[in-house]
């Protein structure tokens, strides 16, 4: 499979243009990529990450202690 020319910080700084309320279009025009591959890297990278749900967890399990 072909290695993608965009970084994860790239990628971010991408998604995060997009909800900021930038207009999608205008977001993906100026990076070079069409709406298809915002939303496919919205859908991966848009939630939280692992490390983040495990400290959640976490913090929630010493609140309730």
């Amino acid at each position: 499979m072909k290695a993608s020319k965009f970084t994860e910080a790239q990628k971010a700084f991408i998604l995060k243009q997009g909800a900021q309320g930038s207009p999608v279009a205008e977001s993906c025009g100026k990076a070079g990529i069409s709406q298809a591959m915002f939303f496919n890297w919205k859908k991966k990278y848009g939630g939280p990450l692992p490390d983040e749900i495990r400290r959640l967890k976490a913090l929630e399990d010493e609140n309730t202690r």
